[in-house]
C-alpha cells in the first residue's frame, strides 16, 4: 500500500487550483495549496461562518484552501506534504513485477495486483480490469513514467474482490480522462489532472499542479485498507477532531 497520510481525507488535492465547468458533482472534501481560494473556479463557494472552509452545491463535503482561516492553512500544508510523500514512495518502488506491459498500451489487459512500471505514456482505448482474485486486500502500484490516457468512453473495471482504494496510479506527466470515462483508483500525479466531459471516477485524484473537470461525477473511495487496519479507530478519530476544529474556530 502507499501511505497517504492525511491527504487520504481529501477526495481531490492540488497545489495549484481546481477548476469545474459544467454539472459537476464531488462526494467528499476538496483542497488546494499553497495557492489561495480565488484558484478555485466553478464552484460558487459560501464561505463558512467559521472561515475555516466553504461549501459548494457541487461538492457533497467541504472545501479548503490556504488562505482560509486557522488551523486550515497548517492542515492543507501537511495534506500536500503528505500527497507529495505518497508520490514520492509510489516512485520509488523497485523490482516491478511487470515492466512496459504491452508497451503501455493497455487495451483489454486484465491486472493482477503487483507493482507495474511503464517507461512511456500509458493509454487505455477501451477497457481494462482488475482482478484481485479473491483477494479484498490485494494492492496494485502503477508507476508511468510519462502521462496516463484515458480514450473517450474507456471503462476500468474491478472483478475478484478488487477495490478502487488498493489501486494507487502515479504518473510523471499527468492524467487525461476522456469524454464518458470511468476510472477507478487512486490519482497521484506530479503535474495536472485533465476529466473531460461526462467522465465519472470512483477516485482520490492528487495533482501538484492544476485539476480540471468538465460536468464529471467523482465518488471519493476510503482509506486504502491496509491503512485502516494498521491505524485502527485513529483516522476516523482525526478527522472528527478536524471537524471539531473547524466548526469551533
Amino acid at each position: 500500500m502507499v501511505n497517504l497520510g492525511t491527504a487520504g481525507n481529501y477526495t481531490l488535492l492540488s497545489k495549484a487550483g481546481i477548476s469545474t465547468t459544467g454539472t459537476t458533482s464531488i462526494v467528499g472534501d476538496i483542497g488546494v495549496s499553497p495557492i489561495d481560494s480565488t484558484a478555485i473556479t466553478g464552484f460558487g463557494l459560501t464561505m463558512d461562518s467559521s472561515g475555516t472552509f466553504s461549501t459548494s452545491s457541487l461538492v457533497t463535503g467541504q472545501v479548503f484552501a490556504a488562505d482560509y482561516t486557522a488551523p486550515t492553512p497548517s492542515m492543507m500544508s501537511t495534506a500536500i506534504s503528505d500527497m507529495e510523500t505518497a508520490y514520492t514512495d509510489a516512485a520509488g518502488r523497485s523490482g516491478p513485477d511487470f515492466l512496459n506491459l504491452s508497451s503501455g498500451n493497455l487495451n483489454g489487459e486484465t491486472l493482477a495486483a503487483g507493482l507495474y512500471k511503464w517507461g512511456s505514456a500509458v493509454t487505455i482505448t477501451d477497457s481494462i480490469t482488475f482482478d484481485a482474485g479473491g483477494d479484498s486486500s490485494a494492492i496494485w502500484v502503477l508507476q508511468v513514467d510519462n502521462r496516463l490516457n484515458l480514450a473517450n468512453s474507456a471503462n476500468i473495471t474491478l472483478s475478484g474482490g478488487a477495490q478502487a482504494q488498493n489501486i494507487f496510479w502515479q504518473t510523471a506527466e499527468g492524467a487525461t480522462l476522456g469524454t464518458n470515462s470511468h476510472f477507478e483508483g487512486i490519482l497521484i500525479t506530479a503535474t495536472d489532472i485533465a476529466a473531460q466531459t461526462g467522465a465519472t471516477m470512483n477516485a482520490m485524484l492528487y495533482a501538484q499542479t492544476g485539476i480540471t473537470l468538465d460536468a464529471n461525477t467523482i465518488t471519493a473511495v476510503p482509506e486504502p485498507s491496509s491503512f485502516a487496519l494498521l491505524t485502527g479507530g485513529m483516522v476516523a478519530l482525526l478527522i472528527g477532531a478536524r471537524r471539531r476544529l473547524t466548526v469551533r474556530s
